[in-house]
């Protein structure tokens, strides 16, 4: 078992959350492929918990999160919910133990040392024909200031998230650069000005103007680029329930 022991302790989780048009639009691309019963890898505070729960309606949604300090905040939030677990800890823990129909991680596997075994875990806890959903950081060039002060081992690119998830025993549905304009952002943030937070009012500003426009945008049109990768990745229907490593 992994060691869950330590504290999230930015503030990043609190500013993001302020990003409703940002979190609506990667949930809207998930919730078809989103189960009867849910999984959501580093769960945070529970701020794409919620919108699951509104957005795709599963039947159940296991939260898991190794954060000690934002276990009682998740607790405490969806406490009414029946349809909602939280565990303490990490995906890998939970193999063998649970079966799911769909995974989902947004802005998690960048969190994760050895990425290959959260992947491996992931194909093993899901049943056969289940989803993993993945939103990732991309373009390792523009990896700076704010990648180091939120932990990120890595950003990706989309050849590199391809190979990997195949390694990983999965069939890609879907997987493409999204946000173009934030990689201006992320640059100028993270590269140029150095900074390590973000701002409340930044977030709202860009969630509120230019959000609606490059979601509208990027419906139309493929991006050669963006701030995010956003991944659909299946376990065939015929796999065996797991698979490891050779």
């Amino acid at each position: 078992m992994t060691d869950s022991h330590f504290a999230y302790s930015g503030t990043e989780l609190d500013a993001v959350a302020e990003a409703t048009n940002y979190y609506n639009w990667i949930v809207d691309s998930f919730a078809s492929h989103i189960g009867d019963r849910c999984i959501e890898a580093g769960a945070g505070i529970g701020t794409v918990s919620e919108l699951l729960l509104r957005r795709a309606s599963p039947r159940t949604l296991t939260l898991i999160e190794p954060a000690e300090n934002n276990v009682p905040v998740l607790r405490e939030r969806f406490a009414a919910d029946s349809r909602v677990k939280v565990y303490h800890g990490y995906l890998e823990d939970l193999t063998g133990s649970v079966a799911s129909d769909s995974i989902i991680a947004v802005n998690v596997l960048e969190h994760v040392e050895k990425d290959d075994e959260f992947l491996e875990a992931s194909f093993n806890i899901l049943a056969p024909g289940g989803a993993l959903l993945l939103l990732v950081p991309a373009l390792p060039a523009i990896f700076g200031s704010l990648d180091r002060a939120f932990d990120h081992y890595r950003r990706y690119t989309e050849s590199g998230l391809r190979t990997s998830l195949v390694a990983a025993g999965f069939e890609i549905e879907s997987l493409h650069y999204l946000n173009f304009i934030g990689v201006a952002a992320w640059f100028v943030s993270g590269r140029l000005l150095r900074r390590t937070t973000l701002g409340r009012g930044q977030v709202r500003f860009y969630d509120r103007w230019i959000i609606p426009f490059v979601r509208r945008l990027e419906s139309l049109i493929r991006v050669p680029v963006g701030q995010s990768i956003l991944a659909i990745a299946r376990k065939p229907a015929s796999a065996t329930s797991t698979r490891s490593r050779p």
